[in-house]
């Protein structure tokens, strides 16, 4: 077990060696490819605990099975490695409780047992006691020992570390000023300390000794231990503790072969926990469902009888402004914070070789789509009716075909803006965005009353052919002429194609409009890709 109280450096150099292979450090493809390698043979464990906390624990411990050792075992085998696991760590107890509803050392040894399903032989850990008790960070070094013990290799950075903690370490590794200034077993401290002079005070803890030598309270001694450290005056031989490199997990009296398993079997599994997910985040689904019913029957009988009222015919173009607008913003604000929020999992999990970011993503997009749908449908079905629009289940089709390109647009542009941005400046670009594309829809500012240079311009925002494409469901295709009540003289748009022509839409432009919206949308999809892609990448 290595402690490595030290700091980040660039521009390092030298071998990384496990078992057999042996990489060298440096910027060639062949340096990279064996570093990859040696990544799948590693597993490194954050400093915060990035768990999900809508799911138990035993859900977890599922998830991790499958997507790290695929369908090559059976169920049963699965639950008793599991099992196997949560009794290592002293987690046995929690299985059906909810990440949510641990403790911080529970939630410290859950980070590390996710990451043991598959059984690394190397384990990195970044500063595993922050954020616990001095009893519970004692609890968990135990806890590390016996894996450095059972035969894994353990490194990790630590923060003042008590004398019973500080003597478990096999391996000190001491950084300051970017230079070693200590390299041996931590027994060997003090006395080291003491053939160069520097006697640790009795009952004295030696981790705090030599991080105070470090911090220059006994003098500038950095260099002078630096140069001591490299001739080793005192250390005759350096141990080395060589890392099992095993591609097995052994259960019982049974050893497993671990194959990495196909992305489509690991589709199925993020498949499953993103479904999961949706359902148990009521914010998401419940409350925005019911919430968009209740807009739905309140913006009905805001514009009630309009659709089928010759006199209040922009009133009921005005409502098909206002649908966009707001399926466009609620779709696009949670958008925005949808991959900030999971960045920091997935930001692990990818780079523990759970999955590939591609099926990540297919998985995500696939489980989003019909819940984006439905959000148009059950806004639409109140509101559409209650606004006296004709009762034709074809126009109604049409109509909701519309609003849900809206819905799955907004989403796609909000995923875009979340992860090119920060979420606070996310959520300002998300409401900009949105008012620009009403003011180019082509209702406040019918788009023949613009310049040639913004009708270019409007061209740009997807709610010009959400309007027109809305327009063309309700009055083209036939529509017979509105009714003009009897307390009117006149109705001047009381002719389906006088509506279309006072707006300047096309009556043949619904498909194309359709085709339109569904192309951006597909090219908005591959970019987030790549901008997720970026941003996963960009902290590893």
């Amino acid at each position: 077990m290595y402690y490595l109280p030290c700091f980040r450096i660039e521009g390092v150099k030298g071998t990384i060696r496990a078992g057999d292979s042996m990489c060298e450090l440096g910027n060639s493809e062949s340096s990279q490819d064996c570093l990859k390698e040696y990544r799948k043979k590693s597993c490194y464990i954050l400093q915060d605990d990035r768990l999900n906390p809508l799911f138990t624990v035993g859900e977890l411990m599922q998830f991790a099975t499958d997507l790290k050792l695929g369908n090559n075992l059976t169920p049963k085998l699965k639950e008793s490695i599991i099992n196997d696991v949560l009794d290592t760590l002293g987690l046995s107890g929690t299985k059906n409780t909810r990440c949510c509803n641990l403790s911080g050392g529970q939630r410290k040894r859950l980070s590390i047992a996710v990451e043991l399903i598959d059984n690394p032989p190397v384990i990195f850990l970044d500063e595993p006691t922050t954020g616990l008790d001095s009893l519970t960070s004692l609890h968990c070094m135990k806890m590390l020992k016996e894996l450095a013990v059972a035969g894994r290799t353990v490194v990790f950075t630590i923060h003042q570390p008590s004398a019973s903690v500080y003597k478990m370490f096999d391996q000190v590794y001491i950084l300051a000023e970017g230079k070693c200034i200590y390299d041996g077993p931590s027994e060997e401290t003090v006395p080291y300390l003491a053939s160069l002079g520097l006697q640790c005070p009795k009952y004295h803890n030696p981790a705090d000794y030599i991080l105070e030598i470090a911090n220059g309270e006994y003098g500038k001694l950095n260099e002078f231990l630096a140069e001591k450290i490299s001739i080793r005056h005192y250390f005759t031989e350096k141990p080395i503790i060589e890392p099992q490199v095993a591609p097995q997990f052994a259960c019982g009296k049974l050893t497993i072969i671990v194959n990495n398993p196909p992305e489509l079997y690991k589709f199925n599994v993020l498949f499953k926990r993103c479904i999961i997910q949706q359902y148990r985040d009521w914010t998401v689904t419940h409350l925005k469902i019911l919430l968009h019913i209740v807009l739905g029957v309140l913006m009905g009988l805001f514009y009630q009888y309009t659709g089928n009222d010759a006199s209040k015919t922009f009133s009921n173009l005005g409502y098909l402004i206002v649908s966009a607008a707001y399926l466009c913003y609620t779709s696009m604000m949670p958008g925005v914070l949808k991959f900030p929020d999971e960045l920091p999992v997935l930001k692990k999990e990818s780079f523990n070789n759970w999955y590939n970011l591609k099926t990540y993503y297919a998985a995500t997009l696939i489980t989003s789509i019909p819940l984006q749908v439905s959000f148009s449908i059950v806004y639409s079905a109140p509101s559409y009716v209650l606004s006296g629009q004709p009762v034709e289940i074809e126009r109604f089709a049409m109509f909701v075909l519309v609003l849900a390109n809206v819905t799955l647009l907004a989403d796609a542009i909000g995923n875009l803006i979340g992860t090119c941005v920060q979420a606070i400046n996310g959520t300002f670009f998300g409401a900009i965005t949105t008012c620009a594309m009403i003011v180019f829809a082509g209702f406040l500012v019918l788009t023949s009353h613009m310049s040639l240079v913004m009708q270019y311009v409007s061209s740009i925002s997807f709610l010009k052919y959400v309007m027109e494409a809305l327009a063309l469901s309700l009055y083209a295709y036939n529509r017979a002429p509105l009714i003009c009540p009897k307390d009117k003289v006149y109705c001047h748009l009381r002719y389906p194609k006088e509506i279309l022509k006072e707006m300047g839409f096309k009556k043949d432009n619904f498909w194309i409009n359709i085709t339109i919206l569904v192309l951006e949308l597909i090219v908005i999809r591959i970019i987030v890709f790549f901008t997720l892609r970026r941003k996963v990448t960009k902290s590893k």
